[in-house]
């Protein structure tokens, strides 16, 4: 018997997220799809908008291909885009909001942007961008009456010349023929372009495909049981790897996205009680300012809300905490590179019989794969072989699946110097515990050798964590003449808490061993990316002017 088929129409579909908009809206057109302070859009209309959204950028001459840059919060305008701009053939660049000028002019030329989408509260940060691209880019200013008055307030005229307001620049399509629209009709056509953090160096684009995108939904919605009509209040920025994906995730779960336009503890309770939300997302600092936020403004529920956490590996001790607010807490692990979460730290039934401390201890590992990726491993050696299971053996987190990227824009030698060996190399450290769990130990480069010991920045941290005082904790390597590097903590305080520094290195070691507890603590706050990632580097560089 013959096996040999041909793909055809009727088998064989190119797979995209912007399928789920779609069959949601068809099965559901009268469900709420966004709301944003007072303004609430049905299914019906979002895919409406988007479409119209999509036309818009087709009649200003966008081809297939070419890049469509957004500079945005978490409003409607921005979860549109995520449909609208890569149905229009265009690739979606969305822009990380707290860069500084230099580096957002930089992406709008790296990109070869040829629009620009940008909240006007944010035109002041990218006017020098949009003053080196000239009249190769079109500028389209999300207007939003919750922006910071200010500069960026003026008469649209008078900030820049020939712009449109995105309600303006999406009505002209009002009325189009729709039938210029259509699905990718391949699955590796490029969906979005992500530019890393680049905290060495000018950052890196790293670019999707439709296929991974949609994956990555299918495979959320299976590791994180997500169900039907779900409330998901968007705290992830979107910028950052396309917000996790879970504006395709929400859509396709025919769910309710309340939109935050910036991070405030008291809003997000208020907004969570409000919507009943279901789930919800953020890094490990959002977690920590939610549990010391003014306890006036904190709501213990008496319902479980669901929350997915990732970034710096989040200390046992604030996953605790938020057992107190009904708040069930998966941690994942993922990089821009993966579309985001490839790791889960999937819990198993029987850590419900462990106490908090015990079974937070077991969620803050990175854990094991989600269901959509292939294969994790942790190397080490040469030739690179798997470590020992010991939760001591430390190696590199590899991957290999559907979501890792296609590579990185006009860079083949960094693309290459990341996948190879039939593996994406992370550059993170880990172990593998004996359940198959890994377990971030560090970046490679954050790694502590002190004395020819290799010391985790993190363990320390987590010790740090532990003493009731400590708010935030990062800890780096400075230079000792006698042990070559030693560790330094940077810690904030709590409010209204105080510690001296040795009170501090004494907490530290009654929970780890003596040669690894930090030589000195620095007070003060942390400087942190926008996705509430501590900058390492910055802490590095303030050793280094201090000495």
């Amino acid at each position: 018997m013959s096996n040999d088929y041909q793909p055809q129409k009727a088998n064989h579909v190119a797979l995209s997220p912007l399928s789920f908009l779609n069959r949601t809206a068809d099965v559901y057109p009268e469900h709420i799809a966004v709301v944003y302070g007072d303004r609430r859009y049905t299914y019906s209309e979002t895919r409406s908008r988007c479409e119209q959204l999509a036309l818009a950028i087709q009649s200003a001459g966008v081809a297939l291909g070419e890049t469509v840059s957004v500079l945005a919060f978490n409003t409607p305008e921005m979860f549109e885009s995520h449909f609208g701009v890569p149905l229009s053939g265009a690739v979606l660049n969305t822009i990380n909001t707290r860069l500084d000028a230099d580096t957002i002019a930089y992406i709008l030329d790296h990109a070869q942007s040829k629009i620009l989408l940008v909240d006007r509260e944010l035109l002041p940060n990218a006017l020098q961008g949009i003053e080196a691209r000239g009249s190769a880019m079109q500028v389209v200013v999300i207007e939003d009456d919750a922006a910071i008055a200010g500069e960026s307030s003026a008469p649209l005229a008078a900030v820049i010349d020939k712009a449109q307001t995105y309600n303006d620049f999406i009505a002209s399509a009002e009325g189009a023929d729709r039938s210029a629209l259509s699905l990718p009709q391949d699955e590796w056509q490029t969906l979005a372009l992500n530019y890393t953090s680049g905290t060495t160096g000018r950052p890196k684009g790293v670019l999707y495909h439709h296929r991974g995108s949609y994956l990555m939904t299918m495979g959320t919605v299976l590791g994180w049981a997500v169900p039907r009509h779900p409330v998901y209040l968007y705290s992830v920025p979107m910028f950052h790897c396309n917000g996790w994906g879970h504006a395709w995730t929400i859509t396709a779960m025919a769910g309710t996205v309340i939109c935050l336009r910036n991070i405030d503890p008291k809003l997000m309770f208020k907004l969570m009680q409000q919507h009943t939300v279901t789930h919800f997302g953020g890094a490990p600092i959002v977690l920590n300012m939610l549990a010391n936020a003014d306890p006036a403004d904190q709501i213990e529920f008496d319902r479980s809300i669901e929350v997915m956490t990732a970034g710096a590996p989040p200390p046992a001790a604030v996953i605790a905490r938020m057992h107190n607010f009904g708040f069930n807490i998966m941690h994942v692990y993922g990089l821009t590179e993966t579309y985001g979460h490839v790791l889960q730290a999937a819990p198993q039934s029987h850590w419900q019989q462990l106490s908090v401390d015990e079974r937070s201890e077991l969620l803050a590992r990175q854990g094991v794969c989600f269901p959509m990726t292939e294969a994790v491993e942790v190397l080490a050696g040469d030739p690179p072989a798997p470590v020992a299971r010991d939760g001591q053996s430390m190696g590199e987190i590899v991957i290999r699946g559907n979501t890792i990227m296609k590579g990185y824009l006009n860079n083949a030698e960094a693309t290459e110097e990341s996948m190879h060996d039939g593996w994406f190399w992370t550059g993170d450290l880990a172990v593998v515990h004996a359940d198959g769990y890994v377990q971030i130990r560090d970046r490679a480069k954050d790694i502590i050798i002190s004395g020819g010991e290799n010391i985790s920045s993190v363990e320390i941290e987590n010790a740090l964590y532990k003493h009731p005082a400590v708010a935030e904790a990062a800890v780096v390597a400075m230079d000792d003449e006698k042990w070559g590097e030693a560790p330094c903590a940077f810690v904030t305080l709590k409010k209204d808490q105080q510690c001296s520094e040795q009170a501090l290195i004494d907490h530290v070691t009654q929970h780890i061993a003596k040669f690894k507890r930090p030589k000195k603590v620095v007070f003060g706050e942390l400087p942190k990316t926008s996705t509430g990632k501590i900058q390492k580097f910055a802490l590095r560089e303030q050793l280094r002017n201090a000495q």
